[in-house]
């Protein structure tokens, strides 16, 4: 039997005025919907 989770919790919205690589406009969460979405986090020193 499948394990089936008891609610859902849904990702927050990118926070307004963020600097975006490789894209001419911002992106939503909601551009991502019904996609696999990986995200990769790093710091420029």
């Amino acid at each position: 039997m499948p394990r089936r989770f008891t609610g859902t919790v849904n990702a927050p919205d990118f926070p307004v005025g963020l600097d975006w690589l490789n894209t001419d406009r911002p992106l939503t969460v909601a551009d991502f919907r019904g996609k696999v979405l990986v995200l990769d986090f790093w710091t420029y020193c």
